[in-house]
């Protein structure tokens, strides 16, 4: 059995403020042609289908065309729930799907698989949705499920039961932290505490392979348990991490061979970082005109209206950052000592500018508005 493990579409998500829907949708659409040419059996959509609980009307149709298109590419296809996902909301239409088509949201299956066959017999497909401990405990009386690690490894239990009752190969779904991820900050948003609700990795023990969700990149945590990502980059420190799924094959004895196959990227990430005149100008960043673009501008002090200006370079900049590149370690005792020792107003004035320019004090057009502005402030306490 050839099986496409795939996670994390996360539809209806934006890209700082832009819209990932069509983006999205050619990408998926390489997905449906990789799965007709590779002759997929089994699609695997390990959770985090949508982006959030109430998804926009416009998501919709995206996940339907999908599914669909999946499903006439010759594969059976099963999609869990995440934490982004409403169980409710993905899982409510589940009864009305075509039979190759199935959607598990319902924590209290988790014991229950949907079982298909080749010709070594039954391949048994467990899906776990995400499980907060303190939604689905009521579910399990008597088992003490306070964080993910024992909630996840009670579900595992079950499944492990109900597969050696049955025999033949498994599969498990899921979506979770796991112990050993290389994670990506701000991507991922997290559903840990401490490190309470990181799930070893021995939790896993027994299904012949376990395509996990809720990492945006792809990570192998032992030749069975994988997390195959996001299809598209939803943040620059994912940027040119690679975008795709794990191509499964089983054979009679379960895991026989594990293959990552590539997803275009429809606009690559760059950071570019310099003074600002130097971004606006040398032709070493001509290159990137058509990439989303972090600028990172080294310039002293902030800089007039350095978005538009760089959208004019760069129209697909879509965050700028001002980063000096000389920074100041004073920790409030020199800023004190320069105001301490100002002889007049604008000293001290110019000592404040030091401070929080990172050492750069008032220009020359700077001390002259200064001074007029004091002398100005004179005459007018003279005059009152």
């Amino acid at each position: 059995m050839r099986i496409l493990h795939t996670s994390d579409w996360h539809i209806g998500r934006s890209f700082h403020g832009h819209s990932t829907l069509d983006a999205l949708t050619g990408v998926l659409d390489v997905l449906v042609e990789q799965v007709r040419e590779n002759a997929v059996d089994l699609v695997i959509v390990a959770g985090d289908v949508f982006d959030s609980a109430a998804p926009s009307a416009a998501c919709y149709p995206l996940l339907s065309r999908t599914l669909a298109a999946l499903a006439d590419a010759g594969a059976r296809v099963v999609v869990t729930s995440g934490n982004h996902d409403s169980a409710a909301r993905l899982g409510f239409q589940s009864a009305l799907l075509r039979d190759d088509i199935t959607v598990l949201t319902d924590p209290s299956a988790v014991g229950t698989p949907v079982t298909f066959a080749d010709d070594h017999g039954p391949v048994h497909v467990y899906g776990i949705p995400y499980l907060e401990p303190a939604i689905v405990r009521h579910l399990w009386s008597g088992v003490e499920l306070r964080s993910q690690a024992q909630t996840m490894t009670h579900a595992l239990d079950l499944v492990r039961a109900d597969a050696a009752a049955r025999g033949g190969r498994s599969i498990v779904a899921a979506h979770c932290f796991a112990a050993g991820v290389e994670s990506t900050p701000g991507v991922e948003r997290e559903i840990r505490q401490g490190g309470l609700d990181v799930v070893p990795l021995s939790a896993f023990d027994g299904p012949d392979y376990v395509a996990l969700g809720h990492i945006h990149g792809r990570q192998q945590l032992s030749q069975r348990v994988r997390y195959a990502g996001a299809p598209l980059h939803y943040s620059f420190g994912e940027a040119g991490k690679p975008r795709g799924s794990w191509l499964v094959e089983l054979d009679a004895a379960g895991l026989s061979s594990v293959r990552w196959l590539d997803l275009p990227v429809p606009r690559p990430l760059v950071t570019l970082r310099g003074p600002l005149d130097d971004l606006l100008t040398d032709e070493r960043f001509a290159d990137h005109s058509r990439q989303w673009v972090r600028a990172e501008y080294t310039d002293p002090t902030p800089q007039p209206d350095p978005m538009r200006r760089l959208q004019a370079r760069f129209p697909w900049c879509a965050t700028v950052v001002h980063l000096p590149s000389a920074s100041s370690a004073d920790d409030g005792a020199g800023y004190a000592r320069r105001v301490r020792a100002a002889r007049d107003d604008a000293e001290v004035i110019d000592a404040f500018l030091a401070h929080v320019r990172e050492g750069e004090g008032a220009s020359a057009v700077e001390r002259e508005l200064i001074r007029d502005v004091l002398a100005a402030r004179t005459v007018a306490e003279v005059r009152a």
